[in-house]
């Protein structure tokens, strides 16, 4: 694994191999987030990136918070309870130095709890497929503030995913098994 684009560009991750069965840590690829980069920088969305404070649930190894800090996100905060991906993104934000715009929060993602500080603008969620974790989390996550009225979302899993009542959906992607749902709330000024 590795920065596909800017500032961090070639920079090599930490390995976890083939993934940690035990841990639910499955990378996104990096074919997988060259496309999904590619999506967000095209211009459908605007310039989501460019500025953003970036909130990348289920992290794991913090390779889509890293790519969005390396192309331009202001800030970004991994959440992630497992230890193994606590310890991937620790040695992930060393290796490309940036420790002065990323934080790492270790609490399950689905009882994420209140904001201390002001909401994100680009979520990246991406829960271990097929447990039904990743809309708990979305939900847990709007009630805890940490999403902003603007916000869009990307949620990653196997299947397409229904957003709440309170998010509409812009667009969904797929790549392989992987599946990626574009999401923002309802009365956001359209991205599309």
């Amino acid at each position: 694994m590795r920065i596909i684009a800017g500032q961090f560009r070639g920079i090599s991750l930490a390995s976890v191999g083939k993934g940690d069965a035990g841990a639910h840590l499955r990378p996104t690829t990096d074919r997988v987030r060259e496309n999904l980069f590619n999506i967000l920088m095209g211009g459908r969305f605007g310039d989501p990136i460019t500025g953003a404070r970036v909130l990348d649930l289920f992290a794991g190894t913090g390779a889509l918070g890293l790519e969005a800090l390396s192309r331009g996100a202001e800030s970004v905060c991994f959440v992630d309870n497992g230890r193994k991906s606590q310890s991937l993104i620790r040695e992930n934000i060393r290796l490309t130095r940036a420790q002065d715009r990323a934080k790492s929060v270790s609490r399950p993602v689905e009882k994420i709890g209140l904001c201390p500080d002001a909401p994100y603008d680009l979520i990246f969620l991406d829960p271990p497929y097929g447990k039904s974790l990743g809309q708990k989390a979305l939900n847990a996550a709007q009630e805890g503030g940490w999403i902003a009225a603007n916000a869009l979302i990307v949620f990653e899993e196997n299947a397409p995913q229904t957003p709440s009542s309170d998010l509409e959906t812009l667009d969904v992607r797929k790549f392989g098994d992987t599946h990626v749902t574009f999401m923002q709330p309802v009365g956001r000024n359209s991205l599309g």
